[in-house]
């Protein structure tokens, strides 16, 4: 029943990105719509979108502002699922999933010599990201940066091992 929930949701949002007027959208996907697609053919941020669904912030991440998004897998959303001893985010309260897709987000477009230049990074939730480089490894925090500079038309996106905690 979720899934099917999950992918009526993911087309909605695919006829809501494909109904705006031509001239109000910016060239190329927004983060939203980069995220459908990669889940569409992947299905490693079905929880992300569930998630973002739920708090009211795909409006936010589809419009003109350029931002920066450190977007966990579903597999790091299942870890914190796990450790909350929950089924999935309709199971967290909407407020505390809110603060922590925030703590995933920063103003601006930063590509990853921006990100692991910088000594911390301030969040839309108020709270700071450090970026770090162990062994070779880019971090964000104590999450593993494993896919990046994914380029969107307003931002960019860096995939994620774990999710972001306030």
């Amino acid at each position: 029943m979720r899934r099917l929930t999950f992918i009526a949701v993911s087309a909605a949002l695919l006829l809501g990105l494909a109904a705006q007027p031509v001239a109000a959208r910016q060239a190329g996907s927004t983060i939203v719509g980069t995220a459908v697609a990669v889940n569409a053919k992947t299905g490693e941020f079905s929880h992300l979108i569930e998630a973002l669904v739920r708090t009211g912030l795909v409006d936010t991440l589809n419009g003109n502002r350029q931002f920066t998004v450190f977007a966990p897998t579903d597999a790091a959303f299942e870890r914190l699922f796990t450790a909350l001893g929950v089924d999935g985010v309709d199971e967290i309260p909407v407020d505390t999933l809110r603060s922590v897709l925030l703590n995933h987000v920063a103003t601006g477009q930063r590509f990853s010599g921006s990100v692991l230049a910088s000594s911390r990074i301030r969040m839309l939730g108020k709270g700071f990201g450090i970026p770090s480089v162990r062994n070779g490894v880019p971090y964000i925090d104590e999450a593993r940066i494993v896919g990046a500079d994914v380029d969107v038309s307003n931002g960019v996106i860096h995939v994620i091992d774990a999710v972001l905690l306030p």
